[in-house]
Parts: structure tokens; sequence; C-alpha cells
């Protein structure tokens, strides 16, 4: 019988990433994951020779994850798409107002963990993906502004930096049981409607 070598290291990635969302990424050892994903430590050493080569395959399957989530967003808000429309979904698709996000947002929380503890681990690799988010998002307020949709005094690059912080800190209250995930979204929906707000 031929082995899946992909399909086994998604399991076991997968197993990592449910340990994270669950217990968080410090109860992640090489033998819980084996554990989790119901195979023998030796397979998982053999998939993944280092905790760290496991930690970043996870976390590149993370944000497929968050990547297909934005992108069916997206195609939720209709066509032709807009600046606001690209920027809504995207940052509505990241707060945690359902289960999948709540997963989502709760093992990225485990990772930025990681990170404040051992730095080195992730420091090459932790901000990719928001880096890309952000440039994202800045080219999308950048051709609204050029479509007098938003002020024309607004820095894109500021502008796109403050609604993922904002998003990110309204995740935490939402997982902190501050408030929900819709009056999370009726805050984000709140601060769009001022930045988009014809100048």
């Amino acid at each position: 019988m031929r082995v899946d070598h992909e399909e086994r290291r998604r399991q076991i990635a997968e197993a990592l990433l449910r340990i994270a969302d669950t217990q968080g990424l410090q109860s992640a050892s090489m033998r819980a994951v084996a554990a989790e994903a119901g195979v023998s430590l030796r397979l998982v050493q053999y998939y993944f020779a280092t905790k760290e080569g496991l930690l970043l395959d996870a976390l590149d399957r993370l944000g497929a994850q968050i990547q297909a989530r934005m992108a069916q967003w997206i195609g939720a808000a209709g066509s032709p798409s807009t600046p606001r429309g690209l920027v809504t979904a995207v940052l509505s698709s990241i707060l945690p107002t359902d289960p999948e996000s709540r997963r989502i947002t709760r093992t990225y929380a485990a990772y930025y963990t990681l990170v404040l503890s051992d730095p080195e681990v992730l420091e090459k690799h932790g901000t990719a993906q928001p880096d890309l988010l952000e440039g994202f998002l800045a080219k999308q307020i950048r051709a609204a502004r050029q479509a007098g949709e938003i002020d024309p005094g607004k820095d894109p690059e500021m502008t796109a930096a403050g609604l993922l912080a904002l998003v990110n800190g309204l995740g935490s209250s939402v997982l902190g049981g501050q408030r929900t995930g819709d009056a999370a979204l009726a805050i984000l929906t709140h601060h769009l409607d001022e930045l988009f707000r014809s100048p």
C-alpha cells in the first residue's frame, strides 16, 4: 500500500494545531502531537526532524486556512469587488464570530504566546502573513483614496496597520469574553463607515 506522504504531514500538522487551539503550544511536545494524530513518535520524527520544522509547517497551514476563509468571504461579498467591499470582507473574516474563526484566532494567539516566550523560533516567519495582509489592505485603501471614497489625507499604510490592530484587539476582547462577535463586527463596521465616508 502506497503511503501518501503529504496526507501524513497534514495529519500530524493538524494535530499540532488542535493542541495549540485547546491547550496552547507549550503542551505540543512531539510525543503529545503523535498521540493526538494517532501515530507513533517515530513517525512524527520521520516527517518532521525538529519541533521547529513542525511548528512552521503547521503555521503555514494555518495561514492557508485563513486565506481560504478570506477568499470565501470576498466571494460572498459579490462582484464587481470594490475597495470597501474587499477591506470589509477581509477584516470581517478575521474576527472571531463563528467556531472556525474562533479556532483560528485562538491558534494564532498560541503562536504569538510562543513568540513572546521563545522569540527566535518564529522571528523570521511569524510576520509574513500579517505583512502580506497589511500590504493588501493598504493597496485597497490607496485605490479608494484615488477614487475619492476616503479622505485624500489618509495614509494607506498607517490606516491599514490601524485597521489590523483594531481587528486584533477586537478579536482578543471576543475571546476574553468582553464582547460578542456581533458586537465586535458592529464596532468594525462603525470604523469602516467613518473611514469610507466621502470627504
